[in-house]
């Protein structure tokens, strides 16, 4: 009996290892159907209750999928706004850096013994380097510009044609499994809905919560632009660490155009620390993981593993995707030992027996 569960171990690592390989190959095509799917999962409730008040099909799918476009839509102008008018603190900007490299300069000169023609020579060398970089990043700007085009005909395309085919492709999924099985599947694909819906509700009381916060400290130090610098810096933070670096760069600027003090940056990176702190170890597990009953280190390594596989994308897609897993886990007495390792709090009475059976 140990040897059959050993095999049957071995082989559901080669199948994790077979489909990460897939996924991470396929990305192109599972990346946007992914999203297809998460928008479809969420928009299905609203288009069942617009149906169910006889609204043609097409119509509620239809009405639904312009309802979202206008709410990302309203939420892209007013970030855009809210850019260009930062775009009016250049100038001063400019400035600054030109009175702060004057003043390099001469420390340079004065207190080193670089002159000016070194400096001016070590300008050129890096300007000829950047130089050569700026092709490449034209070119990558250009290419993520032109599949963001493509994604945004082909998401909610997908997710269209999902909702108009759910009966379909439901009974084709159905096929795939013996009657017997029909009741768990049914009631998995119910749970995944909620699945997803709670995972979007609980990333929004994240972004809202976290951009208040950071709204909240940059006003207090005095910071121009502090609404628009604290959402930018709460959208980001679906980046680990490294979306916090780059949301705190531009306020840290501002702060120092403005003040003209190392104290006021200081104080930025301190409130996005706060934030970034709080952020990870109370909003995110009490909005996102306890919703979705997965535990915050295995959420985590779905975190790190989305990015490995499908980047920006997966940090976010392969969250619900682990409480999906968790949910298949739950229905099926064999993948028991993963339902507990992903499960929050401690092991139930009857986990504890088996354990303590095992000890003996």
């Amino acid at each position: 009996m140990n040897g059959h569960q050993r095999v049957n171990w071995l082989k559901l690592l080669n199948y994790a290892v077979l489909v990460s390989v897939i996924l991470y190959f396929g990305r192109s095509l599972f990346v946007p159907l992914s999203f297809a799917l998460l928008i479809s999962f969420v928009l299905y409730p609203v288009c069942r209750w617009l149906e169910d008040r006889r609204v043609p099909r097409w119509g509620a799918i239809v009405l639904c999928l312009l309802v979202l476009m206008v709410m990302v839509g309203v939420l892209a102008w007013l970030l855009l706004s809210q850019m260009m008018r930062f775009g009016e603190e250049w100038p001063a900007l400019q400035e600054k850096l030109q009175a702060t490299w004057h003043d390099l300069s001469h420390y340079l000169d004065q207190r080193l013994g670089v002159d000016i023609l070194e400096q001016n020579r070590w300008l050129n060398s890096m300007a000829g380097n950047a130089a050569a970089n700026v092709l490449k990043m034209v070119q990558g700007v250009l290419y993520t510009s032109a599949v963001s085009v493509v994604l945004l005909v082909l998401i909610p395309l997908y997710s269209a044609l999902i909702l108009y085919y759910r009966e379909q492709l439901a009974e084709a999924l159905f096929s795939l499994f013996p009657q017997s099985e029909h009741r768990n599947i049914r009631a998995i694909l119910h749970e995944t809905i909620t699945t997803y819906y709670n995972f979007i509700k609980g990333m929004v009381i994240v972004y809202v919560v976290v951009g208040v916060l950071n709204s909240l400290g940059l006003y207090l130090l005095g910071v121009p632009h502090a609404i628009f610098f604290g959402v930018v810096a709460s959208i980001l933070t679906f980046i680990p660490y490294v979306g916090i670096i780059i949301g705190a760069i531009l306020p840290m600027a501002v702060a120092w155009i403005t003040y003209d003090s190392l104290w006021y940056p200081a104080g930025v990176v301190a409130v996005f620390s706060v934030v970034q702190y709080l952020e990870a170890n109370l909003i995110f597990p009490w909005a996102v993981s306890y919703r979705l009953q997965v535990n915050m280190l295995f959420t985590l390594l779905a975190i790190v593993a989305g990015g490995i596989l499908w980047g920006a994308s997966g940090m976010i897609l392969f969250i619900p995707f682990l409480a999906i897993i968790k949910l298949i886990a739950d229905k099926h007495e064999e993948l028991r030992p993963v339902s507990l390792l992903l499960a929050t709090g401690k092991p139930a009475k009857t986990a504890r027996k088996s354990i303590s059976k095992a000890k003996v």
